[in-house]
Parts: structure tokens; C-alpha cells; sequence
């Protein structure tokens, strides 16, 4: 009888999507398992879709995204990264960051390659790698101190003649851990040192509170990297902008790279949805307000839980400069799988095992703080109280 591939059946199933799928199957469960806010979308950009939608783009577009939007996202590096970037050469707009993140890799991968990929991560980026049937290797972040550090030893060491790309994000999703300028440019002299394409997930450089002042991004990597290196950047609307349902994101790359990824385009998805394309270009244009509002109560929030878990015992956690998650370490913590499912079972508090991201995981949960107040709060008293009983 015909199988399934290989390929296919060696993907590991997300553990977060299989926790949320019992929670979506239970009454009053307060969900902090995903990596989003339980806010809609603000209306200046449903606003924006509706008008694009009686204007009539309902209609192919080019495979790299509307001219417009590509122009409205050069001009945003232009003016917070004053970075230059070629729209019709260098950006590639993509339904969603991790379509971004997938075609990137596979435009850089053959079969038995390898990527090296800072962890604990997001899972998709690794689960990636393995549908281009290449092979992962990951490097956990070691937590020195008061923060998570990256450990450039090990990715030496992890270093094969197969080895093509390094994955990394900044912010990180689930620690909060942003690259310092120093590890940045370690990142990309190790890529140039060992030929490697260097793909750096800045999904989260809107949601940064260590900066001067709210609203302020992280240095995106591309300040430092020419516009001839190896380098790749993924992006999205869905965080900053409250737009996971939307799935519109981008790539950017060199000229090569993000040719052929126009091209792939055609094969997998033909092009982002126009009408989400058009209301990304107003959520560019006007958002900022609404941005910087956004940030301030998720700073509240961050702190809240930083709070709520600084005095109990057997618990540590870093401060989190950047993203949406808090993703505390509990002493003696061997199957977080199994103690996400009783929480959840117990109290009715969703949150993602640490072990779905990756190495380095396991022993920790993540914590999405992004939920309003009055789901935050009740969240975190259950979760202090399950821990405090010596769950």
C-alpha cells in the first residue's frame, strides 16, 4: 500500500497546537497557549480591507505582492532601520511569516544539507527544515545570569561540510531574549566565516521594551549585513498589528535569492491575499499610534507576570526584553507536556510546554502575556497557586 513520505512522517506534530486542540474542547479555559492577543484586529485596518475589497482587489497580483505594499515596506526600513532596500528586487511579500520563513529555506537547502537553529525556538523553523529533507541541528541558548546568551562554541562545533544555514530569532519566541549588537555581529561573521546563509526571524522587532522609548525596533541585522551577503529576514503584520488571521508577511534577501522565491511563489500559495496586501500597506502607514498604545500594556503585562512569579520558590525567570511570552524554568520540572495538560485540566489555564521549542526546552513553560488584563490575571493567581502546591 502507497505511504505517506518520509519526509513527511519524520515532522514532529506541534505540541502547542496539540495542547490548544484539548483546551479548544473544554469550557472557560483561559488560552495563553498561542502566540497571539485576544484582541481584534483595530478597525483602521479591517477599515482599510473592507475599501480595498469595494475597490476591487479581489484579483491576482504580482507573485512578489503589490508594487504598493513592497514600496510601503522599503520605506518602513528606510525610517526605522534607515536601511535601504530595492522593492522590486529585495522584498518578496508572502502569505503569512512562516510561508516567509519555508520558502526561504527551501530556496537554500537540497536534501541532506543541514541548518543549524538557535533554540528554544519557534518549532516551525525546524519542522521546515525537515520538509526540505535536510537535517537539524540545534543550539540552545544558555542561560547565564540574569539573561540567555548565545553559545558560539557550540555552534562551532556543530559546524559539518553539509552545514548551509543558520536560523536564529530576535526577539525569540518563547524566551523574550534579544541579540545583543555584539552577538548580531558574531552571528554574521560566523555565517560569512563557514558560507552559510544566515535567516534571522524579526517577526517580534516591533515589540521591544528595552529601547530608548516605546515603539523604538530592534537594530534589524540587515544594518550590519551588505547587500551582497547571505542573509534573509522574515517578517510579519500578525504580531505588531494584530493580524494572525491575515497571514500576510514578507521576505527580504538578496537579489538571487528573492528572484527565486518570487518564482516559488507562483507554486505555493501565487501570492498573499490583495485585499489583506492593501490593508498591510494602511496598517504601515497608520499604525504607529495604535502600535505604541499596544506596547505600553504589554509591558504592564509583561511585568505583572514577572511579578507574579519572582517570589516563588523553585521558579526562574528572566527578564524578557522583547516579543510577548515569559518562559520561566521550574526546578525539578521533567515532562512540561504532562504539566501544561494538568493545569489545564485542573484550572483551566492553557499555556505552551516548554518542550515544543525545541532544545533547552524542556524543564519550562511559555507564557503568551499578551491577553487582556481580566484573563491575564485570573491566569496567573491559578498558576502561582498549582505551583505553590507543589504541582
Amino acid at each position: 500500500m502507497p505511504r505517506v513520505a518520509s519526509s513527511v512522517e519524520n515532522v514532529p506534530r506541534s505540541r502547542i497546537r496539540e495542547l490548544g486542540e484539548i483546551a479548544m474542547g473544554m469550557d472557560g479555559v483561559l488560552r495563553l497557549y498561542f502566540g497571539e492577543s485576544n484582541l481584534p484586529t483595530p478597525d483602521y485596518i479591517k477599515q482599510a480591507a473592507a475599501r480595498a475589497l469595494e475597490d476591487g482587489y479581489t484579483f491576482y497580483t504580482e507573485n512578489a505582492g503589490l508594487p504598493t505594499l513592497r514600496r510601503a515596506i522599503a520605506e518602513n526600513y528606510r525610517r526605522l532601520q534607515a536601511v535601504e532596500l530595492d522593492p522590486a528586487g529585495e522584498i518578496v511579500v508572502t502569505a503569512s511569516g512562516v510561508q516567509a520563513l519555508n520558502v526561504a529555506i527551501r530556496c537554500v537547502l537540497d536534501p541532506g544539507d543541514e541548518a543549524l537553529v538557535l533554540t528554544p525556538a519557534w518549532p516551525n523553523g525546524s519542522s521546515s527544515v525537515m520538509m526540505a529533507n535536510a537535517g537539524v541541528r540545534q543550539i540552545p541558548h544558555p542561560l547565564c545570569g540574569a539573561r540567555y546568551q548565545t553559545d558560539f562554541a557550540a555552534l562551532a562545533a556543530a559546524v559539518t561540510p553539509r552545514t548551509r544555514l543558520l536560523l536564529y530569532t530576535s526577539p525569540s519566541n518563547p524566551l523574550g531574549w534579544v541579540a545583543t549588537d555584539a552577538e548580531q555581529q558574531g552571528l554574521l561573521d560566523f555565517a560569512r566565516r563557514h558560507g552559510l546563509w544566515l535567516l534571522a526571524d524579526e517577526v517580534y522587532d516591533r515589540l521591544y521594551y528595552a529601547g530608548a522609548r516605546l515603539g523604538e525596533p530592534v537594530p534589524s541585522i540587515l544594518r550590519k549585513a551588505t547587500r551582497d551577503d547571505a542573509v534573509m529576514v522574515v517578517h510579519s503584520f500578525s504580531k505588531s498589528y494584530c493580524m494572525t488571521g491575515w497571514r500576510v508577511g514578507w521576505l527580504i534577501a538578496r537579489r538571487d535569492l528573492a528572484a527565486k522565491a518570487t518564482e516559488l511563489n507562483e507554486f505555493i500559495i501565487s501570492h498573499a491575499p490583495s485585499f489583506a496586501q492593501k490593508a498591510g500597506e494602511t496598517a504601515l502607514a497608520e499604525g504607529e499610534e495604535e502600535l505604541v498604545r499596544m506596547l505600553g500594556r504589554l509591558k504592564e503585562n509583561r511585568d505583572l507576570c514577572l511579578a507574579a512569579l519572582g517570589n516563588v520558590a523553585g521558579v526562574t525567570l528572566p527578564k524578557p526584553d522583547g516579543a510577548f511570552y515569559v518562559f520561566p524554568r521550574i526546578d525539578g520540572l521533567e515532562d512540561s507536556f504532562a504539566f501544561c495538560k494538568r493545569l489545564l485540566e485542573e484550572t483551566r489555564v492553557g499555556l505552551a510546554p516548554g518542550v515544543a521549542f525545541g532544545a533547552g526546552g524542556e524543564g519550562s513553560i511559555r507564557i503568551c502575556y499578551a491577553a487582556e488584563r481580566s484573563i491575564l490575571e485570573p491566569a496567573m493567581e491559578r498558576l502561582v497557586k498549582f505551583l505553590r502546591a507543589g504541582a
